[in-house]
């Protein structure tokens, strides 16, 4: 009976993960369709966020042991406030800056990942280290080289298409778990 119990309590559980899979796969397509508005508001998300990083560490910065420590922490302090306030209040151009580091993130991802593959090389599998530094490389000189008409894209569609993959892995999760459900009660009533 306590089988029983868990497998019905599992399958109530995964059908509203899936259900939430849903709502986020769909989420991921609206923000795919619409990148514009997807960079903004995560700009807007992003510069609020560093505002209050900012305060943060302006309250570390008073409650300081050594002087030292007491400057580093408000230059700190500064250093986020200022980039904080300038992606909230200007998010257009916060977009246009966050694609071009995006583009100069992935070119460099595309390097180490590279150096990874071939120090990986003799072993099983290397060559999708390979694989992930030519799509960050294509992608990073594909952003770069219309920076910064790249922004009105780039960073929507990029968050946009993760959304929608954590809804995608998600609903495969609790497929995959209510398939194993079957298999216990198939052994359960075996026993």
């Amino acid at each position: 009976m306590p089988v029983q119990n868990l497998t019905e309590e599992t399958r109530k559980r995964s059908s509203w993960s899936i259900f939430m899979g849903l709502l986020t796969a769909a989420l991921g397509v609206f923000l795919i369709i619409y990148p514009l508005a997807t960079a903004t508001i995560t700009a807007l998300l992003l510069g609020w966020a560093l505002i209050f990083v900012g305060l943060a560490q302006l309250v570390f910065a008073v409650h300081s042991k050594t002087v030292g420590s007491f400057f580093l922490k408000i230059l700190s302090s500064l250093v986020y406030g200022i980039c904080g306030i300038a992606l909230a209040f200007f998010p257009i151009a916060g977009v246009v800056a966050l694609t071009g580091v995006l583009g100069a993130l992935l070119l460099i991802q595309a390097g180490l990942q590279t150096a990874t593959a071939f120090q990986w090389r003799p072993l099983d599998g290397w060559g999708w280290f390979l694989a992930d530094a030519a799509a960050s490389l294509l992608l990073g000189i594909l952003i770069l080289a219309r920076w910064p008409i790249s922004s009105v894209w780039a960073i929507g569609t990029l968050v946009g298409v993760a959304v929608f993959m954590s809804g995608i892995s998600r609903i495969m999760i609790a497929i995959k778990i209510r398939s194993g459900l079957a298999t216990v009660e198939r052994f359960d009533r075996a026993a």
